[in-house]
Formats: structure tokens, sequence, C-alpha cells
């Protein structure tokens, strides 16, 4: 009975079968990403608002000037993964991204995990940062003159003050519910009209931190940076190298969403090539510019001064003669949240669409339609989940399980291509991932090293959500895995 139950947790499903159930039947997705496009998705899920305010707090509270170094650490971190994603997109152009690579490699019950997992990167994280979109656009509607209800821009468990002093109860956070009810209208109406606006606001935001590093350049003030790395209070994480490493955990979630470019690899165009430059290119770019902003922020003002500080760049920009830099940051990040949510619900809605297919979720989610050609049930699924989030719960303390949920599945991307170079060396691959295997055994550590960096309580989070995954798929998925009904010899080794 225990081999019998070991076989169904370990089956997976061959590359031919992922291939061939891509591009047959009424639910396949259509071909219209090419690789600006696929760059612009990395770039519009990676730039948001953890540009402008986790390089402050991670600068103030663990690494100090040294946060240019978290920065590249977190970056080589994702490089790692970053190759092992573009080797496995270009082998198995299929949506579902992770989830998709672990059940060809490590079984279905890894990839159930792991398909699971990811809703807390997407979802949960799309509702995170819907709520923080309306704080920051209800903030610049009142910088215009237009004050929206208190009551329609917090959710019932959060709490605002009146004119008289006495505090009242929010009713709903409208705005939140907005942003997500038009993201998940523009995905439904398809992938195409998605990336072209996608692409527009992309160019908006870029423009804007170019100009915030271009202004603030000039008047950066060289001690500022003495000393470059803070010595250690003596508290694992204060300053020192491992406050590099904990600033590197923090802004680690500063540039997740590249991985959202492999949900996407089912509707690209010559995936085999252009997966790999939607997804190494956006992380170069994105690199590049936050490196570039941290420099230029902690040149502005001495790591200390903001400590305790809400809005660190808001008090950076003081520094120059430019009070309109403010309005242009907000506008910034409105447009950087806008372009989150919008591929993030992209990632979720995809890696439910495969996740239904395989018939571990009901057929429900893989219901394509017949003249957008986009999963627009899962679409409309999320559409509600994600908006009920964002419009009625306190959800900011769910960002930090964000990043655990993305490293876990980094991790499981690089010892999949491990596994796959060994079981399948024959198969084709237009992009290889160099020094195999080192260069995916350096990404589990490096990923490993940033989990082992984070709070116990995002660890608690982070078991408790698996644990109800688990519960799920011996419930659900594992009667009903299409895999499993069709073919249970299978086994990953």
């Amino acid at each position: 009975m225990a081999s019998g139950v070991t076989g169904e947790l370990t089956r997976i499903k061959t590359l031919e079968r992922l291939t061939k159930d891509a591009e047959a039947g009424e639910h396949k997705l259509e071909r219209h990403l090419g690789p600006w496009s696929l760059i612009g998705l990395g770039i519009g899920a990676v730039i948001g608002a953890g540009l402008f305010s986790l390089t402050g707090i991670a600068a103030a509270q663990h690494a100090g000037p040294a946060v240019v170094i978290s920065f590249a650490i977190a970056a080589i971190g994702c490089a790692f993964a970053g190759m092992c994603y573009s080797e496995l997109a270009g082998m198995i152009p299929v949506a579902g991204s992770a989830y998709t690579y672990a059940y060809a490699t490590m079984g279905e019950f890894v990839a159930w995990i792991i398909g699971w997992d990811l809703v807390l990167e997407y979802a949960v994280g799309a509702a995170t940062v819907s709520v923080s979109w309306s704080q920051y656009v209800t903030r610049f509607l009142s910088q215009i003159g237009i004050n929206l209800p208190a009551a329609l821009v917090h959710s019932p468990f959060e709490t605002y003050k009146l004119a008289d002093g006495a505090t009242a109860h929010g009713l709903v956070n409208l705005p939140a519910i907005v942003i997500i009810v038009a993201a998940s209208w523009l995905l439904m109406i398809g992938i195409r009209e998605s990336a072209k606006v996608n692409g527009a606001i992309v160019a908006v935001k870029l423009a804007v931190v170019a100009i915030v590093i271009g202004v603030g350049f000039f008047y950066i003030k060289k001690q500022n940076y003495v000393p470059f790395i803070p010595e250690n209070t003596g508290t694992f994480g204060e300053y020192g190298w491992s406050g590099i490493m904990r600033a590197a955990g923090v802004v680690f979630f500063a540039y997740i969403g590249f991985d959202a470019v492999s949900t996407a690899a089912q509707e690209a165009k010559n995936p085999q090539r252009n997966m790999m430059i939607g997804i190494l290119g956006s992380l170069v770019i994105c690199t590049v510019i936050y490196i570039l902003f941290a420099g230029v922020l902690t040149g502005l003002v001495h790591y200390d001064a903001m400590k305790g500080d809400a809005a660190p760049v808001n008090t950076a920009i003081a520094q120059t003669p430019f009070p309109w830099l403010k309005s242009l940051v907000t506008l910034g990040i409105i447009a950087g949240f806008s372009t989150v949510i919008l591929v993030l619900l992209l990632g979720q809605s995809r890696v439910f669409y495969t996740m239904s297919q395989d018939r571990l979720l009901p057929g429900f989610f893989s219901k394509v339609h017949p003249t957008w050609k986009t999963p627009y049930r899962s679409n409309l699924f999320f559409m509600v989940f994600t908006g009920a989030l964002g419009g009625f719960l306190p959800i900011s303390q769910l960002g930090h399980m964000t990043s655990i949920g993305t490293l876990l599945a980094f991790i499981l991307v690089c010892l999949g291509v491990v596994i796959l170079r060994r079981t399948q060396p024959d198969a084709k691959r237009d992009y290889r991932t160099p020094l195999v295997p080192l260069v995916p055994i350096l990404g589990i550590l490096t990923c490993g090293a940033m989990m082992a960096s984070l709070d116990g309580e995002t660890w608690l989070r982070l078991v408790v959500w698996l644990a109800i995954g688990m519960a799920i798929y011996f419930g659900f998925s594992r009667r009903h895995s299409r895999v499993g009904r069709e073919d249970g010899s299978h086994t990953a080794l």
C-alpha cells in the first residue's frame, strides 16, 4: 500500500505529454509575445514599490550603504535561478512555470506543493500590492483636490480618524478592488492587449526612476557612504556581513516577478529563444536600476537618518531643490504597482490553468474563451478572490510570505535542471544553463541562505499554508489526477 501511494506521489508528466497537451484541444492558448513583450512583462513585475520602500528599510536597519552589495547578492541568487528557468522554459514551453517543471522532474506531489506555493507569490502578492496601490492613489488624488470617502478606502478591519478625532472602521477598500477588476478584465480580453498596456506603463515608470537617479546623482554627499559596511552590533542581521545577508533576503522581495515571465511560455513566439531573452534580459535591466537607485539614495541621506522613516525616498528627495520630484515618485510608484498587479494576476491564472488541465484542480480553471483565447474563468475567479482580499482584509503581513514562497520555487527549479540533465541528457535544449551542476547548486545555496535569514514567523506561515495545500491534494487532487488516471507508471528518479 505504501509503495502504491509513493508511486502516486512521484508520478511525472513526461516532456512529450506536456508538449502534446499544450498544443492540442480547445483549451490551447495562442502565441503572441515576442522578446520585447516578455522583457516588458519581467520589468513590469519586478520594478514596483519595493524599489522605493525596501531600499531605505534595508539600508537603515540592516546594511547601511552596503545595501548595494545586498542587491547584488539577491541578483546573483536570481541569476542562478533565472538561468535554470531559461533552460526549462525553452525545453518545456508550457504555461505553469515552476509547477510544470516540477511535474516533469520531481513528480506530482512536489508539483502540487510548488503550484500551491505560487499562490503566495501571485494571488496573495497581487492583493497585497493592490492595498498599497490604493493608498498611493488616494494620496495622489488628495494632492490634486480629490478626496475619496475614508470609509471607502479602508477595509472593515482598519480604523481611521474622523474630523473630531474619533476613530471609525472602514467599509471596503474600493480602489484596491477597482485595480484588481481592471487588470483582470484586461487579461481576459487578450494577452496581446495586456502586453501593450504593460509596455506603456513600464515606459512611464522607467522614465520616473531615471529622472530620480539622474537628478539625485548631483546631490550625493560622499561622507554618507562612511562607513560603507557599518560594524555589526552583536546581533545577527544588524549591520556587518550578517546585515548584508539579512538585507539581501529583504530586498529579494523587490526582485520577485521575473519568474512570472515563464508562466507566459505557452503564449510566446519562438519560446526556445525568447523565454531566455525575456527572463535574463529583464533581470539584468532591473539589477542595474536597483543598484544605481540604492547608491543614490544612501548617498543623499545617511543610513542612520532613515531609521524609523516611513518615507525614506521623500527624505532623500528633500536634499535636492526639486520638491516636484515627490509627486513624480508617487506617480512612478502607482505605475509600478499597476504593472506588478497585472503580471502577477497573469502568472496566477496561467498556473491554475495548467493545474486544472492536469485535473489537480477542477476543470473550471482551464476553460479558454473562444474569442479572446485566454483562461477567462481562471481570471474571473482570481478577480473575485484577490479583489476580496484586497478590499476586505488587512493583508500587509502576507507580503512577508511572498519572499519565502518564491525562494522555495527557485530552489526546486534549480534542482529540476539537475534532474533533467541526468534523466534526459539528450533532450533538445536551445539554451543550456552553464556549468551544471555548479550553477544550479549555487542557486540552491544562495536562495537557501536567504530563506534561512528570514524570521521564524515567516517560516511558520509557510508551514501552515503548505499544510492547507496538502489537505486539498490528498482530499481532491490525488484522486482526480489526469496523469494518474491515464498512466500511473511514470515515477520521478
